[in-house]
């Protein structure tokens, strides 16, 4: 990933679920949501400045305190029902728990607030889980089975229009068969049951029972997991204190957090340089070869892409033939050597080489400028002239003038115009995507925070009207057989003919190109590892220490 990516609100979950995009800006972009942070939790001692102490504790004692720089800054509430930001979500890792939780590294299913990852029925269409004994909130009232009940019910709610109800669209009820019992009923069998479950992190009904009291909640959130959240701020970052009410498998090693925020890649190097914090997310690239042997630093390989999305309802890019042309136009290891210094991975399928679910596409875009000239010439296109709308992640940025200078030797000609996501993908008539006028799009999305695996992958921008029709304008037979085939996987038991299905759907979307992948970016983590022990980078947004403690 970029260093200077602007926030997951780039993602834009709303185009899984159908919220409208003026439902997911409030949750997920505005300054408004910033501005309620920032107004009810630095009130309450949140942080004045980016230069927190950690209170050493002088005479050689080990600090209490793990402190990091994160690359994004906190632009959406904490209610973990709509939380959609780079900052809240990762936050949300840490001060909530699902029944079952992803590992942030290894993406692995655990079970969190269950004592053991949930059991399915004889008749593949009833789950059900048990929580762990003495789970309490950081206030410390216990969980119970209704309040897990309660959490499912509530995002699954249409009237709530939550982010994550997109996820679960294969659940038809969810209830409390006691204390500590809580039963699933599936509409359809769904083989992704357990780990997919982890999208919805269980909160006190108590607190988020109303409109007013959820509110309040998504400034102030109570969670079971290890740490709970003391203040955050929208400008200057997050302040954590351990729960020690916490008893379940990751428990807490210091007894604070503190997590500055900044979009500077300046500053995130001069902080681990300078021995002020332990760990940075979102190395520049440039700044790579400056911190190796002197900290840790490792790169992974993320999904978090480059993409192109076409108005595919405006002449020429109704035709397929134009939307291929453009990416066959595209030199991806050039772009990737000077944009990049090499961090990133040329696309050969919609999912990015490292995940478990890759399978190469059958339609795979290598430069070939002349391949392009002659699909345009198929087409009756001559002398292609567009506005290319671009999101300000500083990436994207460093990337459209290379993309613009290629075209030009296909015989294509393009003009940049740069604005922030939440202008980008804004309601109509402001949004530059809803606009009659746009023609193409290039941005950056990382839904991995939420999953790794291909059906949530795929559905982010494959399922729903947000993204394929109302952004792409996609639609006929080719989108409604993308959803067909995902519904179709959802529902398939045997691994080897999931996966059959994925490819159909993979292949189906490289061939469109409605909206399709250019590249994916790797990000660059670094850490003081004589600071702090068991730290691991994560391949998607946010630092996690889940596993971390202080050691000098």
């Amino acid at each position: 990933m970029n260093p200077d990516q602007e926030s997951k609100t780039l993602l834009d979950p709303a185009g899984l679920s159908g919220v409208s995009r003026r439902k997911f800006l409030k949750f997920s972009g505005t300054l408004s949501a910033a501005a309620v942070i920032t107004g009810a939790l630095a009130a309450c001692g949140g942080p004045s400045s980016t230069n927190s102490s950690s209170g050493n504790g002088g005479g050689g004692t080990v600090p209490d305190t793990i402190e990091a720089t994160l690359a994004f800054t906190l632009s959406s509430g904490l209610d973990p029902m709509n939380a959609s930001s780079a900052v809240g979500t990762a936050a949300n890792q840490h001060i909530f728990e699902g029944l079952v939780d992803l590992d942030p590294i290894t993406r692995e299913p655990y079970a969190a607030l269950a004592k053991a990852l949930p059991e399915q029925g004889a008749d593949g269409l009833t789950w059900t889980a048990t929580l762990r004994d003495g789970a309490l909130f950081s206030d410390g009232t216990p969980v119970t089975a209704e309040d897990v009940a309660w959490s499912f019910t509530r995002a699954l709610d249409p009237a709530n229009k939550a982010l994550m109800a997109a996820f679960l669209p294969f659940i038809d009820s969810v209830s409390a068969k006691d204390d500590k019992t809580v039963e699933f009923k599936l509409k359809q069998p769904f083989a992704l049951f357990a780990q997919r479950i982890a999208v919805i992190k269980v909160v006190p009904k108590k607190l988020t029972g109303d409109a007013a009291a959820a509110k309040a909640f998504d400034t102030k959130p109570v969670g079971s997991g290890p740490w709970k959240l003391d203040s955050a701020d929208a400008t200057t970052g997050l302040r954590f204190s351990v729960n020690d009410k916490y008893n379940g498998p990751r428990k807490a090693s210091a007894k604070k957090m503190v997590w500055n925020t900044t979009t500077e890649g300046a500053t995130r190097i001069a902080d681990i340089q300078g021995g002020r914090v332990q760990a940075v997310e979102a190395v520049p690239y440039i700044n790579v070869a400056q911190l190796e042997g002197k900290v840790e630093v490792e790169a992974r390989q993320a999904f978090n892409q480059l993409f192109l999305l076409f108005n595919c309802s405006a002449k020429p890019f109704d035709d397929k033939r134009v939307r291929q042309a453009l990416h066959y136009a595209l030199d991806k290891e050039a772009i990737i050597a000077t944009a990049l210094q090499g961090y990133g991975t040329a696309a050969k399928s919609y999912l990015d080489p490292d995940n478990k679910d890759y399978q190469e596409a059958a339609t795979v875009y290598g430069y070939d400028p002349e391949k392009a000239k002659a699909l345009l010439a198929e087409a009756g296109v001559k002398d292609l002239k567009f506005e290319l709308v671009t999101t300000s992640t500083q990436f994207i940025v460093d990337i459209a003038p290379l993309m613009v200078d290629q075209w030009k030797k296909a015989g294509i000609t393009a003009t940049v115009n740069t604005a922030p996501s939440a202008s980008v993908y804004a309601p109509a008539p402001d949004g530059l995507v809803s606009k009659d006028s746009f023609r193409v799009l290039a941005a950056s999305g990382d839904p991995t925070v939420f999953g790794p695996d291909a059906d949530l992958l795929l559905r982010w921008y494959f399922a729903g009207d947000t993204w394929p029709k109302n952004r792409a304008r996609w639609t006929g037979a080719a989108p409604a057989k993308a959803a067909q085939l995902l519904d179709q996987a959802a529902a398939e038991q045997d691994q080897g003919k999931q996966k059959e299905l994925w490819k159909q759907v993979i292949d189906l979307v490289a061939d469109e190109a409605a909206i399709y992948t250019v590249l994916h970016t790797k990000i660059v983590t670094a850490w003081d590892s004589k600071k702090i022990e068991g730290f691991k980078p994560a391949a998607t947004t946010g630092l996690y220490f889940l596993d971390a403690k202080r050691n000098a």
